[in-house]
């Protein structure tokens, strides 16, 4: 039986270990040359403006303003926060994400979610989230009949 595999990683510093777990999770980074090919792969950074109560651990509590970055990966995404001097990232494969667009935009999985502050960072990085369904869309083609 395989042992669960933790979404929400200390990231701080390297670990072999993590690079593995989110290798398994998420597939391997693109290559220089592929990640020019699809005009990028990271957005810029989002203020974040809610999160489901597991992840309140890993936000400010004294500063109000948290910020957040995303990174596609082959077979899903890494969603980096960052907390004072410590990075946090949560993989989140494919197959398990949902985003939302209502009057903010946000990402769900794995029974939480990061609802990211309406503002001009996040209007930039609207193209990137089309890209990331596109994303989803050509994964998820790989299993259909």
């Amino acid at each position: 039986m395989r042992k669960a595999l933790p979404m929400v990683l200390d990231t701080t510093h390297y670990n072999k270990e993590h690079k593995f777990i989110i290798n398994e999770l998420v597939g391997r980074p693109y290559t220089l040359f592929e990640a020019f090919r699809i005009k990028g792969i990271g957005s810029s950074r989002m203020i974040i403006d809610e999160v489901s109560n597991n992840f309140k651990k890993y936000l400010n509590k004294v500063s109000n303003i948290n910020y957040a970055n995303i990174e596609i990966r082959k077979e899903g995404i890494l969603v980096y926060i960052n907390k004072g001097l410590k990075n946090y990232t949560w993989a989140i494969p494919y197959y398990q994400l949902v985003i939302y667009k209502t009057d903010a935009t946000s990402i769900h999985a794995q029974g939480n979610f990061i609802r990211f502050n309406m503002n001009k960072m996040l209007k930039e990085n609207k193209q990137f989230f089309k890209k990331i369904l596109n994303e989803k869309i050509k994964y998820s083609k790989q299993f259909s009949f």
